[in-house]
């Protein structure tokens, strides 16, 4: 069987911390889908096509990772693209409380797709991209958070 993993997020925008997470679970995994949500609850700064414009050309170079937009449930979409693996990155403990109770929704719904816990590097734990988009609301330089394509486009904004 093959190890399929979907790393969901809103990735608005992505940031050096998804970046850290992705790179390192990679190699775990036979194919990774980063899958950018829709979320409801959430107003978007950059559109989906903007992110997924920016996924696809940080790993154009990578064939083992497809970018996708979804909507509903990521243990849906988990099973339209086959993955028995989803991806979360880790920051604080308090992330982890959130998240476990996500993996064990997600775990009820569907116990053939596991739920993989990354922690980040200690150098990403502050990236965040809500903090992020606070940095660019106001003006302020978020380019040490970001990769170059997504500076570049703030950049031509």
């Amino acid at each position: 069987m093959q190890r399929i993993a979907l790393f969901p997020g809103t990735f608005d925008p992505i940031t050096i911390g998804h970046l850290d997470i992705i790179n390192r679970s990679v190699n775990l995994f036979d194919r990774l889908y980063i899958g950018i949500g829709r979320n409801a609850n959430k107003t978007a700064m950059f559109s989906e096509e903007q992110r997924l414009k920016w996924v696809n050309e940080i790993f154009h170079d990578n064939d083992k990772i497809t970018a996708l937009v979804y909507e509903g449930l990521t243990i849906e979409c988990c099973k339209k693209i086959n993955a028995n693996f989803i991806l979360r990155g880790i920051r604080y403990v308090s992330d982890f409380e959130y998240e476990k109770a996500i993996a064990d929704m997600n775990r009820s719904l569907d116990s053939n797709i596991e739920t993989i816990f990354l922690t980040c590097l200690p150098q990403y734990t502050s990236v965040a991209s809500t903090l992020v988009r606070d940095v660019i609301r106001n003006g302020g330089d978020a380019s040490p958070f970001l990769p170059e394509p997504v500076v570049g486009t703030l950049k031509s904004m």
